[in-house]
């Protein structure tokens, strides 16, 4: 088996993971390794054609993303929600429409689609990120830490992981990890891992030529949440939202169909005239999700003061927005997390 030695080995290429790498670059420390499981660089923020399938809304409150875009040149926008919106009591009842209040903090969406924060990360860190990479064990072995993966062993002095706790929780550990840190990580709820998000391409935007804002909220039915999905450019057009998991073992064939009779009742006959339809099962995502999952309607508590520990005698950290005080769940919290790890890596603030 091939071995690999580096000083700092982070786990997850998504959002905390690359916010980490990124600030070490930053910071003057070159000598890391980055491992993701997927094909891909961005764990669950996920742009298909311009439609975010993933992690998509952040509000002015998330200062450490927002600071992060101003960092890195990236460009905010508002969602867009003028005109009417529909609430759906009884699919057998009329629908009820309202106008949005913009009373409340406004919700903001990243100009080129989520991915464009993981592209700019990424950009700094060429050669750095190893993919098809998944680990499957992890060793204390004297002064260094080991992590084995599909036929290749990294020798580090310490190690960041990014994973959702409760996947890494699947992770073999020696030694084994106190019971109590592997507790929590079982039990902390995975972002994202109930959802699925569908988005809807069009060749223009008729929602908007109706007065519609291209919300759709749905307490019944095929759709739970719907709401206007164009670019900051106004050059593509889409619907993107959440599909009710009741569908979740429905063939897609099917689903797809009940989804766009759904969205036909409440925003017109101009729905069937998509040019293009994506769904994103993120209970189906195995680098997600580890097992079948139930909706968990109360909010998750994320940010237990266990994942700000060190272990395996002070070479193991875990990070991700579900390990984050700030705003754990959402993108605020994977940057916070991400900046913490490599605050704690350095032993100093960062510049």
């Amino acid at each position: 088996m091939k071995t690999i030695h580096s000083k700092y080995v982070i786990v997850g290429a998504g959002l905390s993971g690359l916010t980490t790498a990124y600030s070490l670059i930053e910071n003057g420390e070159e000598d890391f390794i980055i491992l993701e499981a997927r094909d891909r660089i961005g764990g669950r923020i996920l742009t298909k054609d311009g439609i975010d399938l993933g992690a998509t809304w952040f509000q002015d409150h998330h200062v450490n993303l927002s600071k992060l875009l101003d960092t890195l040149s990236i460009h905010k926008f508002e969602q867009y929600s003028k005109g009417k919106s529909v609430l759906v009591y009884n699919t057998m009842a009329p629908a009820h429409y309202f106008e949005s209040q913009h009373n409340g903090p406004s919700a903001y969406r990243i100009a080129d689609g989520s991915i464009a924060v993981i592209n700019k990360l990424a950009n700094k860190l060429e050669g750095k990120i190893h993919l098809k990479s998944i680990v499957t064990s992890i060793n204390e072995c004297d002064d260094k830490i080991s992590l084995t993966t599909n036929g290749k062993t990294y020798f580090a002095e310490k190690s960041i992981i990014t994973l959702p706790p409760k996947l890494a929780s699947e992770m073999d550990f020696s030694p084994e990890l106190p019971k109590s840190l592997l507790q929590t990580m079982k039990f902390t709820h995975t972002w994202m891992s109930n959802a699925i998000k569908v988005g809807i391409l069009f060749n223009k935007p008729f929602w908007k030529e109706k007065d519609f804002s291209g919300t759709v909220i749905g307490q019944v039915g095929s759709v739970i949440e719907l709401y206007d999905h164009c670019d900051h450019k106004e050059n593509t057009f889409a619907l993107m939202g959440f599909i009710n998991e009741g569908l979740r073992e429905t063939k897609a064939k099917i689903r797809q169909e009940k989804v766009l009779d759904y969205l036909t009742k409440y925003l017109g006959e101009e729905v069937k005239s998509y040019t293009a339809y994506f769904e994103k099962d993120w209970s189906k995502d195995p680098q997600t999700s580890c097992e079948n999952l139930k909706s968990v309607y109360m909010s998750p508590q994320y940010g237990n003061e266990i994942y700000n520990e060190w272990h395996c005698n002070g070479k193991l950290l875990f990070s991700g927005t579900e390990t984050s005080p700030m705003y754990g769940g959402y993108l605020d919290g994977a940057v916070y997390s991400g900046l913490n790890a490599a605050k704690k890596l350095l032993n100093k603030e960062l510049v």
